[in-house]
């Protein structure tokens, strides 16, 4: 009984550790990659930052949070906490926020892995009722310019 609770213990935790590494951004609502962000824990609670952006047109080199409206005002994109203090239920990431850099809005976030594919991340950002899913690829390569 004893290695049953143990082994159960472990496999909780390998899932819950499953979710960090380097995410490929996917826009919703056009298809393309945005961004990849790397997710990490830090004392049991889940971050992520932005690595790389995709090139886009229009967009100034560098680019800055300008929109956002807290600590993250006019930081540089690259290296921006997006998300932060995401905890584990045992199932999920959830009760954490994610901005969105390209409005400054700060969402209720969670997020879990597609059921049976560990490379597919499903990203759910909430106000109030009403909340978008975005699919993040896993990737293990940052593109060089």
């Amino acid at each position: 009984m004893i290695i049953l609770c143990f082994s159960l213990l472990l496999l909780n935790s390998s899932f819950s550790q499953t979710c960090t590494g380097k995410w490929i951004t996917i826009d919703d609502e056009t298809g393309k990659k945005k961004s990849i962000v790397e997710l990490y824990k830090v004392d049991g609670k889940m971050y992520g930052k932005i690595l790389y952006l995709f090139p886009r047109e229009g967009r100034e080199p560098n680019p800055k949070c300008t929109k956002c409206t807290d600590d993250r005002k006019n930081k540089p994109l690259v290296g921006l906490q997006i998300v932060r203090n995401l905890k584990w239920d045992g199932e999920e990431w959830y009760d954490g926020t994610i901005v969105d850099p390209e409005n400054g809005k700060v969402y209720t976030v969670k997020i879990w892995l597609d059921s049976g594919n560990t490379d597919k991340l499903n990203v759910r950002g909430y106000i109030g009722p009403f909340f978008r899913t975005q699919e993040w690829i896993r990737t293990d390569e940052i593109p060089k310019d």
